[in-house]
């Protein structure tokens, strides 16, 4: 391919520099996409630009030659489609909700062949702006919110960024939470090391971050609580969940290994955490969502045995 320019349009205005690229190429490595950005070979109004830069209406972006690999058939296994499918809570012309299963991926890359983004528009392929609106991390299963349209897209970042949508999770919390204590406000700092792995640690030059805990039933050895979130940080709840000494149930990252053995056998064999609730403004009816995910079977025989509903 030759030097490719784009017209930015109305429908992509507001857009990340780096979001509205890797729309137009798909098929090529995140990692290639940034390179020529940083090394100035992307140009915007024949200008150098960094990759958070917002599109205006009308701008003009130079692409340099890319090579785009040769689209292959898709690589999802027919039976994920199908479950992703039946996993649906919500869907209109505009946008979609998913319950999220555990072990997931958002999207693809980093040797993962593909992830709840690439099923969906393999289930969609009429969509051509399908985009998520925002992402759980692999483990954690619940409510996720995709875009259909980049006008919707684009206000449903804007109600993020204005405080205005609401995520509630479930969580399962090894020990017992400090009675009385709600709020934690502990500013969050991401790391990567060398391996490519994400740590998160509460530190004084962090990011602010709040989340609320309320305890909704004690158990032996765990509490099962409900989390507001009012920011929306990497790894948010399991660390604030930590600064606390309570890690959730079968974290591999943050939590107590030996503890989370104990769980497998009552069913919990990966992150106790769900996105139970999502509520959002409809950018086009402009009416209030709420939409609630079920808890997976695993997560519900975990409650069930705790409960000592089952023997």
């Amino acid at each position: 391919m030759g030097v490719t320019y784009y017209e930015v349009t109305l429908e992509d205005e507001g857009q990340r520099l780096d979001n509205f690229l890797m729309r137009q190429y798909r098929h090529v490595p995140k990692t290639l996409i940034y390179r020529i950005i940083r090394k100035g070979e992307v140009r915007v109004n024949k200008g150098r630009v960094k990759q958070n830069a917002r599109l205006v209406a009308g701008d003009q972006v130079r692409v340099p030659p890319i090579k785009v690999p040769e689209k292959s058939e898709s690589t999802v296994p027919q039976g994920q489609l199908q479950r992703i499918e039946d996993s649906i809570l919500y869907e209109d012309n505009d946008l979609m909700v998913i319950n999220k299963p555990s072990g997931v991926a958002v999207h693809g890359g980093s040797g993962i062949q593909w992830g709840l983004i690439e099923v969906v528009r393999a289930l969609r392929p009429l969509a051509k702006r399908l985009e998520l609106v925002h992402r759980l991390d692999r483990e954690t299963s619940g409510c996720i919110l995709l875009a259909k349209k980049a006008s919707v897209l684009k206000a449903l970042h804007q109600q993020i960024r204005e405080n205005k949508m609401t995520k509630e999770y479930l969580a399962l919390l090894t020990g017992h939470w400090p009675k009385g204590l709600e709020k934690i406000d502990l500013p969050l700092q991401k790391n990567t090391l060398q391996s490519g792995e994400r740590l998160v640690k509460v530190a004084a030059d962090g990011k602010p971050s709040v989340s609320y805990f309320r305890v909704l039933e004690r158990f032996a050895e765990c509490d099962l609580v409900a989390v507001r979130l009012k920011t929306g940080r990497t790894h948010q709840i399991r660390v604030h969940a930590l600064s606390q000494g309570c890690p959730l149930v079968g974290d591999d990252k943050y939590g107590d290994k030996g503890f989370n053995k104990t769980f497998k056998p009552l069913g919990m064999k990966r992150l106790a955490l769900h996105a139970q609730y999502l509520g959002f403004e409809h950018p086009v009816t402009q009416a209030w969502q709420k939409v609630e995910a079920p808890l997976h079977d695993d997560f519900e025989l975990t409650l069930m045995n705790l409960r000592g509903e089952r023997t």
